[in-house]
């Protein structure tokens, strides 16, 4: 009689850990087939920074958008929660600059509806500081906190 298992051992999930190794050839080696969570971050925010941006341009003058993976917070941080982005005015020359700090937001956001209407908010919110506006006013789709 043949000694067979009932289930053939799986050769790749050792330990229960899952698949290894990318679950797509790339077709340029050294490069992922797919893009990071890092890169579909940075697609979104550009999205709705540029539909802002483009909206509000003449009233905002010269504003750098950037994203960051966290913010960088001192030992003497009092506050309980980590910001979400960084507002900093402009003077002269030098542009206003506004981060978004991608860890901290995306921890908040359970699905990706979720993600995209908290980098609105976000956005909007600090748009609307600036213009010394309602954040209503700034983009149509913010809703506001409930």
């Amino acid at each position: 009689m043949e000694n067979r298992r009932a289930h053939p051992s799986p050769r790749r999930d050792r330990r229960g850990r899952g698949m290894r190794g990318p679950g797509i050839v790339p077709r340029r080696p050294g490069s992922p087939e797919l893009p990071t969570g890092r890169e579909r971050f940075d697609e979104l925010a550009l999205s709705i920074v540029t539909s802002v941006d483009r909206r509000w341009q003449d009233e905002l003058g010269l504003v750098e958008y950037a994203v960051e993976d966290a913010p960088q917070i001192p030992d003497d941080w009092e506050d309980g929660q980590v910001p979400l982005s960084s507002l900093v005015r402009g003077s002269g020359a030098t542009p206003t600059r506004l981060v978004l700090f991608r860890r901290p937001i995306e921890h908040r956001a359970e699905s990706r509806a979720d993600l995209e209407a908290l980098v609105l908010t976000i956005v909007v919110e600090q748009v609307a500081e600036l213009l010394g506006i309602d954040p209503e006013r700034v983009d149509p789709r913010y809703e506001g906190e409930a």
